[in-house]
């Protein structure tokens, strides 16, 4: 068997379970990735929005979502000891631009990581604590590979 044969098989399965997990945590897996999205592509030159949060959040996230995010990003970040900067600051948004400023100036695999976990405790904050870490580590991965790389 090829590696591309094993690849696609391995994808298969976790297309099978992802289309298996109640629609929470479907929504949930999205969630963590589409704030990722957010976060990378967030220009901190040229930041147009004043409240950082609300730029990097979907805004077509139920509200109750929304305000869970809003309080959590915040801490993950600092959780995550991405950036002294935000050391002392209580703001969230900025937190939010410190830690920003700081990610865009990460490389490689550094980078890949940072996002990942946010992805996954970002997605776990949007399940209520219903998603494991492990299941979100392959989850996450796999859904930003074939939804949203592959579009």
């Amino acid at each position: 068997m090829s590696l591309r044969t094993f690849i696609n098989k391995i994808a298969k399965f976790f297309a099978g379970i992802f289309k298996s997990l109640a629609k929470e945590l479907q929504k949930s897996i999205e969630i963590g990735v589409l704030v990722t999205e957010g976060v990378k592509n967030f220009d901190t030159a040229n930041p147009m929005a004043a409240d950082i949060l609300t730029a990097i959040i979907p805004g077509t996230l139920d509200d109750k979502i929304k305000d869970k995010l809003r309080e959590a990003l915040p801490k993950i970040v600092i959780e995550l000891r991405l950036v002294q900067a935000t050391q002392g600051l209580t703001d969230p948004n900025e937190i939010m631009m410190a830690a920003l400023k700081v990610f865009q100036q990460l490389d490689g695999d550094y980078k890949s990581a940072f996002l990942h976990d946010l992805s996954i405790l970002t997605a776990q904050v949007a399940a209520d604590g219903k998603l494991t870490w492990s299941d979100g580590v392959y989850l996450l991965e796999w859904y930003y590979r074939n939804k949203i790389k592959a579009s």
